[in-house]
């Protein structure tokens, strides 16, 4: 056992000095609270960086099928009225919506940006006491309203009880409207009235859509997707010559849910046209994003680029105005990942702190000490000058 001792005894790398030996110096003692200080400083450093997280970027092929994106959306038109504004989407898949009611809302605005009323979009016509029946009669009392297609039926159980169902059915033939004032469901619901009682105001349209994943356009169209009918906004009005002004504001415009570092680059995006009767066109290239929290929630969301182009309407084309989003998917999918610092990092960087710093400061200390000695003995045989 005593030789089993003995041997480990050789084995210490670190050698005690008899404290007989031990010389204290006033250069020592402030090199030793300089270096304390140090690795006080640096040991706090290192324990914030560990209490904070870092995020883990990954790129990986984006394998998702059939999943629906939530688009989010809120944009001002200084001079359009919101009764002439629609929201209008379709896909590559063939899916078409136009003039889009659900999850909508719409504020009225004066020439100020001063809020005049605030309307949820909702399905359906207001409800008109005795209506033209399909048969040409009025309706009579407990009978069930019909309204006529005016030709555009699809079958003879068809009603069209709107006037934007009579929009629809005439867009379904591919027909063109031409004198709305023959249209009784549309003079019922004074659809003229609210034009002329809100010219010269402008419209915040703000809400959301769910679309297919896949490559397609949304667009806020004029003269609520009556184009898509061949229906002229001149017509509608009785005006010769209306003109529109696209100026537009892109207050928001996100695809998917908000996740931290997330940049929109069309937040805040405002667009003056002095020349009316125009289309102006932003193609968006939508990357999917995985954002994971450090505590495991999963953010699925997206980024998105844009280019931009403006084109002015040529006489005759006002069925080309209108602000339109196109957008496309990357087949790449960036992952964002919160954690932490590992403790065995977090202690390797504290060992090497305090390793590094005792070991530079016995150096300098060993070096002031010797030099020290060397001025000394110089001074006391009076070579020292």
């Amino acid at each position: 056992m005593e030789s089993m001792i003995h041997k480990l005894k050789k084995l210490d790398a670190y050698p005690k000095i008899n404290e007989d030996f031990y010389r204290r110096t006033f250069s020592g003692g402030l090199i030793t609270l300089v270096s304390f200080l140090i690795m006080l400083f640096l040991f706090f450093s290192e324990f914030r960086l560990y209490l904070h997280t870092v995020t883990e970027t990954q790129l990986i092929v984006d394998t998702s099928r059939g999943e629906t994106l939530r688009i989010n959306f809120d944009v001002t038109f200084p001079a359009i009225p919101c009764i002439l504004l629609s929201l209008d989407a379709m896909d590559i898949m063939g899916e078409q919506h136009f003039d889009i009611k659900h999850n909508i809302t719409k504020k009225r605005i004066d020439a100020n940006g001063d809020v005049i009323a605030v309307k949820r979009d909702g399905i359906g016509a207001p409800k008109i006491e005795n209506p033209l029946q399909r048969h040409g009669g009025r309706l009579q009392y407990n009978e069930v309203y019909c309204g006529s297609c005016y030709g555009a039926e699809l079958s003879d159980h068809d009603c069209c009880n709107s006037c934007d169902q009579v929009h629809e059915a005439y867009r379904r033939k591919g027909w063109g409207m031409a004198d709305l004032d023959l249209i009784d469901q549309c003079l019922r619901e004074g659809f003229f009235e609210r034009v002329a009682d809100e010219h010269g105001e402008g419209c915040n349209i703000h809400g959301s859509l769910e679309v297919n994943k896949v490559a397609g356009n949304f667009h806020f169209a004029t003269g609520k997707s009556l184009h898509h009918s061949n229906v002229k906004v001149h017509d509608l009005l009785s005006v010769k010559s209306y003109s529109y002004n696209i100026s537009h504001r892109i207050n928001i415009l996100a695809f998917g849910d908000y996740f931290p570092g997330v940049v929109n680059p069309l937040d805040g995006v405002h667009w003056e046209h002095e020349k009316p009767n125009g289309i102006h066109q932003y193609f968006l290239k939508v990357v999917p994003t995985i954002y994971t929290d450090i505590s495991g929630h999963i953010v699925s969301s997206n980024q998105y680029s844009v280019t931009e182009h403006f084109k002015i309407s040529k006489p005759g084309e006002t069925d080309s105005v209108g602000v339109f989003f196109h957008y496309d998917f990357s087949p790449i999918k960036v992952t964002f990942k919160e954690e932490h610092i590992s403790f065995l990092h977090f202690m390797t960087n504290i060992c090497a702190v305090f390793g590094g710093i005792f070991t530079m400061a016995g150096i300098v200390d060993s070096f002031v000490y010797h030099s020290n000695r060397a001025i000394r003995k110089k001074q006391e045989i009076g070579k020292y000058r």
